[in-house]
């Protein structure tokens, strides 16, 4: 198994950042690809940003690229998106991810983090 961590979550206003952390625990941190993912109230959980294990690799949705930045701390177990330039859009409950098998880095991923609210106020 897997634990996930999300933490960084908060109340900001439009055009404002926020750092989203992710802690992992439980299995090998270097060989997952890691993704984050978010919910708003009635809608489908999406994908936002996913990084490979190696951390050369990235992939945004189009709602967030150029604004919001994933990254990866080996050492510390950790994923962190930096999120500029936020929109009332944004606003959702953002989840880490964790996935240990498989090609593709916006899907398929078995492990969940219990989720950060982001709330961005216009």
């Amino acid at each position: 198994q897997v634990q996930l961590v999300e933490s960084g979550g908060g109340l900001v206003q439009a055009g404002d950042s926020l750092r989203l952390s992710c802690a992992a625990s439980g299995r090998t941190f270097s060989s997952s690809t890691m993704g984050w993912f978010r919910q708003a109230p009635g809608k489908e959980r999406e994908f936002v940003a996913g990084i490979r294990w190696s951390g050369g690799s990235t992939v945004y949705a189009d709602s967030v690229k150029g604004r919001f930045t994933i990254s990866r701390d080996n050492t510390k177990n950790t994923v962190y998106l930096q999120m500029n330039s936020l929109k009332p859009e944004d606003t959702a409950i953002y989840y880490c991810a964790a996935k240990f098998r498989g090609v593709l880095i916006t899907t398929e991923y078995d492990y969940w983090g219990q989720g950060t609210q982001v709330t961005v106020s216009s």
